[in-house]
């Protein structure tokens, strides 16, 4: 689904290329012009991110909003996201990231897909909302 590539892992941050672009560097729906660079990786076509990084599950990858020619608004074009070490798939949109009716991000998770370990257990002890990631 998504194109993402992992350029290197080096002190717990992860060199990737930008999903937006797709690691060109510019723009890729040519908004301004064919000359643009890309708005989120400002034309380097790749960024860093620390670990653990896990693929945004709002977009799938792609880096782009759902349908649209916009940034993801969860990962902001990324393609990834960082997570905490200890995740489960978010019990309200069973990983998928996306809030009903497919549109917006899931209020649990933030669009991620997964939420915390110890967030899920207090959800669940309490009935109350999980913590995001």
């Amino acid at each position: 689904m998504s194109e993402i590539e992992v350029l290197s892992r080096a002190g717990g941050k992860l060199t990737i290329t930008c999903a937006f672009c797709k690691g060109t560097g510019k723009d890729p729906f040519e908004l301004l012009s064919k000359l643009s660079n890309c708005q989120v990786c400002g034309g380097r076509g790749k960024f860093s991110l620390a670990e653990p990084a896990i693929e945004c599950a709002f977009c799938g990858g792609t880096g782009i909003h759902r349908d649209q020619r916009l940034t993801c608004t969860v990962c902001g074009g990324k393609g990834m996201v960082t997570v905490e070490k200890s995740t489960q798939t978010c019990p309200d949109c069973g990983g998928r990231g996306v809030a009903e009716g497919g549109y917006l991000p899931c209020v649990t998770c933030g669009g991620t897909g997964v939420v915390a370990k110890k967030a899920a257990a207090q959800k669940a002890k309490t009935g109350k909302k999980a913590k995001k990631r």
